[in-house]
């Protein structure tokens, strides 16, 4: 089960995320399979990728010839994938990035099962299911491993590599390695709740919410403060509104249902009736912000003092949260520092940022907040009071 770069990787799933894998793949230089079943799923990621590889030419960054090998590398399956998987039985890897139900991508495994080899490795775009759970559904379960890409996959380097406790070691190393040869950015990531990134970004969102419930500032406010005083590209609100309010609440309740009803990572009823609404961010034209014609995005109440209380507020938490990813061995310092930059584009590792700041800092921040609320959800991690008792630092 070792993977290299003759290896014919398959893809299914033609949307953004798999027809952009697909685009990675073939730019290494593999042919490529890529379906989907939905009728006219795969003409539409062509002319995307048409699209996408002219407008590269076009701006010098990739030689016409290049281009033209590239889309030549695709094998577009043009009749919708139901029932007929023959396609992918010459490949030595299939990476699945189908819709995010578990029931669908078991009954996917279990049916290219039946057409490829049985070393071929098989690979789940999943972002928020258990990797063991998918493998369980296989007569062959060692071969597969999480590969988790972040969307726009050609763009964006992490790659959270994803073993599950009955995974066969080679499978998982192999994957890493051709990761690397893919020009990609991998971690090596505990097959638990949204793995690094969907794990450790959920404060950015959610305690970025409770502000605005309890009325500490508005949305424009606290999207402003955490790029003025935190650097952050996007506010959590701008966010949220570009990865789609539908994906960030689903994320999120499947980290707090896998994590047993953990406070620190539940849900709140702004994000369900956002959703209610049909406010799922730019996709929809409205969001936390309105994105239709004619409408002005409301100004920040630019208050020094209102601005470092969100800000401090908010690192505490994910600075806490990305200790406690270190405590539980979801993954070393280096790869979550790694994954939140690399991931999301965070301006720093959380887990650098308590060492500028001081992990003494930071619990104060926290038993503050856990002596003002009387909630879980500010609890510190062991290991971060653990640290300020000894006088520890991370990458000493």
């Amino acid at each position: 089960m070792s993977l290299s770069s003759d290896t014919i990787v398959g893809v299914i799933g033609a949307g953004a995320m798999g027809s952009g894998i697909a685009q990675v793949a073939a730019a290494a230089g593999h042919r490529v399979v890529l379906a989907d079943a939905r009728t006219g799923a795969t003409e539409a990621a062509r002319a995307n990728l048409g699209l996408t590889l002219e407008k590269l030419v076009e701006k010098g960054k990739l030689d016409r010839n290049d281009a033209d090998r590239l889309i030549g590398r695709v094998d577009y399956q043009w009749e919708p994938l139901r029932t007929d998987f023959s396609a992918y039985a010459r490949c030595g890897l299939v990476i699945e990035a189908i819709v995010e139900d578990l029931d669908a991508k078991q009954d996917l495994l279990r049916r290219l099962e039946a057409v490829v080899a049985r070393d071929t490795v098989l690979a789940t775009n999943t972002s928020s299911l258990p990797v063991a759970s998918l493998a369980s559904a296989c007569a062959v379960p060692e071969r597969v491993v999480g590969l988790h890409f972040f969307n726009p996959a050609p763009i964006l380097p992490l790659v959270e590599v994803v073993p599950w406790l009955g995974g066969d070691p080679i499978v998982a190393s192999s994957s890493y390695a051709l990761m690397r040869e893919w020009k990609k950015t991998p971690v090596l990531a505990s097959d638990s709740p949204g793995f690094i990134v969907n794990r450790v970004a959920r404060p950015f969102y959610g305690e970025a919410i409770r502000l605005l419930e309890e009325g500490v500032a508005d949305i424009a406010t606290i999207d402003w403060a955490m790029t003025e005083y935190g650097k952050f590209r996007m506010g959590p609100f701008e966010l949220m509104d570009f990865i789609g309010n539908d994906v960030n609440f689903a994320v999120t309740r499947s980290v707090f249902t896998s994590m047993f009803y953990d406070p620190r990572y539940k849900p709140s009823l702004t994000q369900a009736r956002m959703v209610d609404a049909g406010f799922l961010g730019r996709k929809t034209g409205r969001g936390y912000y309105d994105y239709r014609a004619g409408a002005v995005r409301p100004a920040a109440k630019k208050d020094p003092a209102v601005g470092l209380l969100i800000f401090e507020r908010i690192l505490a938490m994910l600075i806490n949260e990305a200790v406690d990813a270190v405590l539980m061995r979801v993954a070393s310092p280096e790869d979550i520092d790694l994954a939140m930059t690399k991931g999301v584009n965070y301006p720093k590792g959380l887990l650098a940022w308590a060492n500028e700041i001081g992990p003494a800092r930071v619990l104060g921040w926290l038993e503050r907040l856990q002596q003002e609320y009387g909630e879980d959800r500010y609890r510190a991690s062991p290991l971060l009071r653990r640290m300020v008792r000894d006088e520890q630092r991370f990458f000493a």
